[in-house]
């Protein structure tokens, strides 16, 4: 948790810094880039101005993890193209003998899983130039055929992305 808040604030700073440029566009519609904790790749697409989809894939030596998420956006008006966004998703993950992922992490012989996933964050369009930045906290249940599966709370990230349009 201290971590995130630590991150928060240096988002935060970073907002304070970049607001500074001038101004040319705040919005977009689709965005694609990297994602890390872990390292992955990440879409968003706007289906409208306050409703986006978010696929996330992320590709391990100890598996793989596919997430899809439904987000709810809603303008910061204090600071232009800073958002603040919240929603449900779900996840399909396949593990290896050494996941990492299972918790606590474990050798076995591998699966499947499937997990209820959530999201809570920040989005930021910077004004000047088609980068998107955004840093979220994504809580899941996993289901699976891992002997501790339940609520793992202790996942987030902080995605780059180019803007396409």
């Amino acid at each position: 948790m201290k971590t995130i808040l630590v991150l928060l604030f240096a988002f935060f700073l970073t907002v304070s810094a970049v607001n500074a440029q001038t101004t040319n566009s705040s919005d977009y519609r689709t965005a694609l880039g990297v994602k890390f904790y872990p390292v992955g790749v990440t879409i968003k697409y706007f289906i409208t101005p306050k409703h986006a989809l978010e696929g996330i894939g992320y590709f391990l030596n100890y598996g793989a993890r596919i997430i899809g998420l439904y987000e709810i956006h809603s303008d910061i008006s204090s600071v232009p193209g800073l958002k603040w966004y919240f929603g449900p998703g779900a996840h399909l993950a396949f593990y290896n003998s050494n996941s990492a992922w299972a918790t606590p992490p474990q050798n076995n012989n591998g699966g499947t899983a499937l997990g209820i996933d959530g999201v809570l964050g920040l989005d930021y369009k910077i004004n000047s130039a088609p980068i998107n930045i955004s840093i979220d906290w994504q809580p899941y249940i996993e289901f699976g055929s891992f002997k501790n599966n339940g609520f793992i709370g202790n996942v987030g990230g902080i995605a780059i992305r180019y803007t396409l349009n």
